[in-house]
């Protein structure tokens, strides 16, 4: 497996695998792809990391700005997706690790993740990676008919000046 910067050749492959993610139910509230214009001006360009295996995109992560203002710069919301068939291969760790080195690279105090209470293998990873709980946001959003909980979770950079 290899890890690199994302391109955005990249964006058909990354894609499919966030189609994946969508069709789990617990992995986002957003129930469509985006045009790339959309996706583009959503993540932060600086820290957007893809895996491969043999040219396939089997997973990435992204930041998004938690906030526009001035205040909350060193703030983002992690994201973090995996193909299906690639789960439980240490692949999602491996991106995690990566994410909060280049974040800490370009200046990030505070990483968030907003986690859906059943997802447990992405709590238990972030919680593997230095993220801790701080609190659950109890039927936050309705899907499909059910409401969810959140958990909301955070990581302190060990490089705040």
């Amino acid at each position: 497996m290899k890890l690199r910067p994302f391109k955005k050749e990249d964006f058909k492959k990354v894609s499919n695998v966030y189609a994946e993610g969508i069709a789990t139910g617990i992995a986002t509230f957003e129930t469509e792809i985006p045009d790339w214009k959309t996706w583009n001006e959503k993540y932060i360009e600086s820290c957007r990391i893809v895996a491969e295996i043999d040219a396939e995109v089997i997973g990435f992560a992204v930041l998004s700005q938690a906030s526009k203002r001035k205040v909350y710069k060193g703030v983002a919301e992690v994201s973090v997706y995996v193909s299906d068939k690639n789960h439980g291969k240490g692949v999602g760790e491996e991106l995690l690790k990566q994410l909060i080195a280049e974040s800490e690279e370009n200046g990030f105090w505070t990483l968030q993740a907003v986690i859906f209470s059943d997802n447990l293998a992405s709590i238990n990873l972030h919680k593997k990676c230095g993220f801790r709980i701080v609190g659950v946001r109890e039927r936050i959003g309705k899907l499909k008919g059910k409401w969810h909980d959140n958990y909301f979770l955070e990581r302190r950079s060990k490089i705040i000046n």
